[in-house]
């Protein structure tokens, strides 16, 4: 933006502001900006109309309005245009864009015209407000903030959050079905809170982390020697759950044997302590989850068909992050934000260049490889914006060129998937080509070929 343009708009900088400055103060702002010249080609936008568009940079510069929003800019109809022929400002006018995915975003827009000094229209400035956001905001507000921690504007999400308070309310058992990392604990909470049993505990048990014998002496307790080591009564899960939730983590984790003693309790309403004959009343609504494929399990045995329709009377899947990828530069932004608060490094945010790698990847992690992404990136960051530079190297490889295509185009993926094998080893050679079914003199050729760079100390020096 030339100095007139910013004179234009408000009189002259003051002095000691730097151009470096108002560029950051332009893209710190939450509301989208961006600028046209008089034939509707964008020539300047911020980081947050960038992200509500999901696109780079590189795609809206010196783009038409219209391939950039979609939308019929320039029209008739248009409010920019009708900003810049009578040089008077829209304010606050109801419509909507479409984002590069093609999804309806629907927006407050105020619009102006952009005069040099002598008055001539040399452009146009337009700012919105991404009406979706504020509603979550709102909603998010009203619930108490019970989905504050599950940011999304997903489709799918959304008609799951629409049914949460329904089937929450009900006191029938809920089985959450999602891959690892997409936030089947937050879901569990959410129920809870919004439950019967809100002011009662919720207890989690991760099922996955427990040995049989410790988890069953951890779900039910023991009476003072029941068995070597037992000095004193202890009370279990169940015990500490009563009149609340209990939220049973990768269920599908639990041995055969300790299943037939569950699907008691969820039967019978009632348990027995390690050591005691005497049945414990259990009022208990009980929440489970896991990342596998139970039916399957049932199929091949290793799940008891009984235990799985009692704890699948109600389900809720959760979809992967690779299959939501337009709430990316969202949970980007909160998880900066959060690590700025909580760490006292201030970062603004995500460039687009950055974002744009970040909404390339598929994510087998879900939304905790994205947050710890994020925070390795925040570590690395010495500036105030997240760059290509400070992600991890993995994705760094992914930036995009012209020459992505074809040959070239290939050995780019095959370049990033090397590296992920690699950095899953701990970078040691010949745990990664037995992953990757090569030998390592093998391996060793195409990461020469490749021009891989990887730490100079081989992964088995760490042994």
């Amino acid at each position: 933006m030339s100095e007139k343009r910013n004179q234009s708009a408000g009189g002259s900088p003051a002095p000691g502001v730097s151009p470096e400055l108002l560029l950051k103060m332009f893209n710190s702002v939450p509301e989208g900006i961006f600028a046209v010249d008089v034939d509707y080609r964008v020539t300047a936008i911020n980081d947050s109309a960038l992200a509500a568009l999901n696109l780079p940079r590189h795609r809206a510069l010196g783009r038409h309005c219209r391939e950039v929003l979609r939308v019929d800019i320039g029209g008739d109809s248009c409010a920019l245009r009708q900003a810049m022929e009578t040089s008077q400002p829209i304010v606050n006018l109801d419509t909507h864009f479409q984002d590069s995915m093609g999804r309806r975003l629907s927006v407050t827009l105020s619009t102006a015209a952009i005069t040099d000094d002598l008055g001539k229209v040399v452009g146009g400035v337009a700012t919105f407000v991404n009406l979706a956001n504020v509603r979550q905001s709102v909603t998010n507000e009203n619930s108490g903030g019970l989905f504050r921690e599950i940011l999304t504007g997903d489709p799918n999400m959304k008609q799951l959050f629409e049914i949460l308070p329904t089937i929450s309310r009900s006191d029938s058992s809920i089985l959450v079905l999602g891959e690892t990392g997409t936030g089947k604990n937050l879901i569990a909470k959410a129920i809870h809170r919004l439950s019967l049993r809100a002011s009662g505990p919720m207890i989690t048990v991760n099922c996955a982390a427990l040995p049989e014998t410790l988890l069953e002496s951890e779900l039910f307790g023991y009476k003072a020697g029941a068995f070597t080591g037992a000095h004193r009564d202890k009370p279990g899960r169940f015990a500490a759950a009563q009149g609340g939730t209990l939220f049973l983590d990768e269920v599908g984790d639990i041995p055969l044997g300790m299943q037939v003693k569950l699907l008691r309790v969820l039967q019978e309403k009632v348990y027995e302590r390690l050591g005691e004959q005497e049945p414990i009343p259990c009022d208990i609504r009980f929440i489970t989850a896991t990342h596998r494929d139970l039916s399957a399990m049932v199929t091949a045995g290793t799940f008891r068909r009984d235990l799985y329709y009692r704890i699948n009377v109600l389900n809720l899947e959760i979809p992967p992050l690779r299959d939501r990828k337009g709430d990316i530069p969202q949970l980007a932004q909160k998880f900066t934000e959060r690590l700025s608060l909580k760490r006292g490094k201030h970062v603004t945010g995500v460039s687009s260049a950055a974002l744009e790698l970040l909404m390339r990847h598929n994510y087998p992690g879900n939304v905790r490889e994205l947050e710890n992404i994020l925070e390795h990136a925040w570590v690395m960051c010495l500036e105030q914006v997240i760059d290509v530079q400070h992600l991890p190297r993995r994705l760094q490889i992914m930036v995009p060129t012209p020459e992505d295509s074809g040959a070239k185009g290939l050995e780019k993926v095959e370049a990033a998937f090397i590296l992920q094998v690699l950095e899953r080893a701990g970078w040691h050679r010949g745990r990664a080509a037995q992953e990757l079914g090569m030998h390592r003199t093998t391996l060793q050729r195409r990461i020469q070929k490749l021009g891989l760079l990887l730490p100079t100390q081989d992964g088995r020096n760490r042994e």
